[in-house]
């Protein structure tokens, strides 16, 4: 008796088509090298503050800090663009691999310890001055946005995954000396407003640093919450080179000027008996006054606790850019 032979039953599940996976992590890697672009632009504009990140976390590697905010902007922004020019191989996406590992492994660690009691850090973050974000909040935000993007990008992966398209490789060395070319000029460059959280139109309440309690500049700064008034972000340390300057202008305005620095009540008491301010001094924590500028000094002009514009250094009157009492 002949048996008849039946087909085993099929597997549940769906089995996507290879060109379907491909399209998946071609979109996946397309939008993971959009962040990684995002995140680079956002130090490249101050890139110091970064460079002073790398040297608290112990990541210069023995390089001057700026030469290793340079090298790190050129790297992560060089893989930015490999993946958004399409560039995805086993070697690139290897190297991204370690790259978010990174970013989650710092931001975890950022997370503990604030949890057991360590002080906010004072740089910049994955995306710079432009984003505030908590650290438990950027652990959790990085591991769920890039992890999904990352994993993607592994499926379907070219049969060549050597070879490297001329064109596309030449483009993306362009924009690896761009990037690194603008990291390095940023600061000489008039990117205040864009590279930092202070900028004309934002009200000092905006600007806080901390979770609990939250701390805000209107909260450093009551005289500044009605009226006019100058504050002029300074170092107590190189009091040489603005405090005769600020006293000089201090004393021929009838709008209040104070200065605002991050300093100890000692520092203060030192710089008070050795320069004689004729202008009030308040002090702030580096968390919440590091986001708010690149170099310093730097002043701004609010009037009832909203910036009207901003300085790069000191303000003085007459500058077509800032008002004086004659204009007021």
């Amino acid at each position: 008796m002949q048996q008849t032979a039946f087909a085993a039953p099929a597997e549940p599940g769906i089995a996507l088509p290879r060109p379907t996976l491909t399209w998946v992590a071609r979109a996946a890697a397309f939008a993971l090298g959009l962040v990684l672009l995002v995140a680079t632009f956002a130090k490249a504009l101050d890139p110091r503050s970064f460079a002073e990140m790398l040297q608290n976390q112990g990541l210069t590697f023995g390089l001057p800090p700026m030469v290793a905010a340079v090298l790190a902007l050129a790297v992560e922004g060089g893989l930015g663009l490999l993946l958004v020019l399409g560039i995805r191989r086993r070697w690139s996406l290897a190297a991204v691999t370690l790259l978010v590992i990174g970013f989650v492994t710092l931001n975890g660690w950022e997370w503990w310890r604030a949890a057991h009691g360590a002080p906010p850090a004072a740089g910049c973050g994955c995306f710079g001055n432009l984003v505030q974000r908590s650290p438990a909040a950027a652990f959790w935000q990085d591991l769920a946005m890039l992890v999904p993007l990352l994993l993607l990008s592994w499926l379907a992966l070219p049969r060549d995954s050597r070879a490297l398209p001329p064109r596309r490789t030449a483009a993306a060395v362009v924009g690896i000396a761009a990037i690194a070319m603008l990291a390095w000029r940023a600061p000489e460059l008039p990117l205040d407003d864009v590279a930092t959280r202070l900028k004309p139109g934002v009200e000092l309440s905006q600007l806080c640093a901390g979770k609990e309690p939250r701390v805000c500049l209107d909260d450093v700064l009551p005289d500044a919450a009605s009226g006019r008034a100058w504050v002029v972000l300074v170092d107590l340390e190189q009091g040489e080179h603005w405090a005769d300057a600020l006293n000089a202008f201090a004393a021929g305005q009838s709008t209040p000027v104070m200065a605002l620095a991050s300093a100890t009540p000692e520092e203060k008491t030192a710089f008070t008996w050795q320069w004689g301010p004729t202008f009030p001094v308040h002090e702030a924590d580096a968390a919440l006054l590091r986001p708010l500028y690149r170099t310093l000094p730097r002043s701004f002009l609010v009037e009832d606790g909203r910036v009207l514009r901003t300085v790069p250094g000191l303000p003085a009157a007459g500058h077509p850019d800032v008002p004086g009492d004659s204009t007021q």
